[in-house]
């Protein structure tokens, strides 16, 4: 029996999920909740408002909050930013993987699908010491897009793009808070030139690039 088939029965049993149920649906529609109200303020009634059930229904398909909050972050990770982490590593040149990246991340960030910013970076500084299931989530994510920067940099490094004396974690680390406060920008409402403008330095952090100058490396 499927996960799915799983789910359908411990509903059904519970008098719990209305019929035709669609779960990534119900995770976008809660995700708008989460960007508007942040992870504490938004409640359980606000939730199963927006996604059109009963509480009942929201513990049997999710768990409680947190769960739903953290496979939420888990759905918008897959459906947003896998493609651009995954095209950081496919080009092959560093100035321009990076330059990619973050114009990408501009448009993610201000999409009409995904607004108000990066909810890892949003949720980083809006989770209070005491949801420690989400917060301990949330942590190991920013974690990881620190690692994946690393891991970008150090092949450029051996592939000399990068001068070999690079700090590789210090810059990954700042490109992340670039990241990170890029987010925060979407939040305050600028526009997609602005946020460009701004994703557009991230390519001047490296080594070797201190004027943003990409030509001589795409060719």
């Amino acid at each position: 029996m499927s996960r799915e088939e799983k789910l359908d029965g411990a509903l059904r049993s519970k008098g719990g999920r209305p019929r035709g149920f669609d779960r990534d649906q119900a995770l976008t529609l809660a995700l708008d909740v989460f960007w508007r109200r942040g992870y504490e303020l938004a409640s359980v009634a606000e939730l199963c408002g927006a996604m059109g059930i009963n509480p009942p229904s929201l513990y049997a398909a999710f768990g409680n909050k947190a769960k739903l909050f953290l496979e939420a972050v888990d759905f918008y990770e897959h459906r947003y930013w896998d493609a651009t982490w995954k095209a950081l590593d496919a080009e092959p040149c560093i100035y321009r993987a990076i330059a990619d990246f973050f114009d990408a991340s501009a448009r993610i960030l201000l999409s009409p699908q995904a607004p108000c910013g990066c909810l890892v970076a949003l949720a980083a500084v809006n989770v209070s010491d005491d949801s420690v299931e989400v917060k301990q989530a949330i942590e190991a994510l920013r974690r990881e897009g620190k690692a994946l920067f690393v891991k970008r940099l150090k092949r450029a490094m051996k592939e000399g793009q990068l001068p070999a004396r690079t700090d590789a974690k210090s810059l990954a680390g700042a490109l992340n808070t670039l990241l990170e406060g890029l987010s925060i920008q979407a939040r305050d409402g600028l526009s997609i030139a602005e946020m460009r403008r701004l994703a557009a330095h991230a390519v001047r952090l490296l080594p070797g690039n201190e004027h943003g100058e990409t030509s001589h490396h795409d060719k």
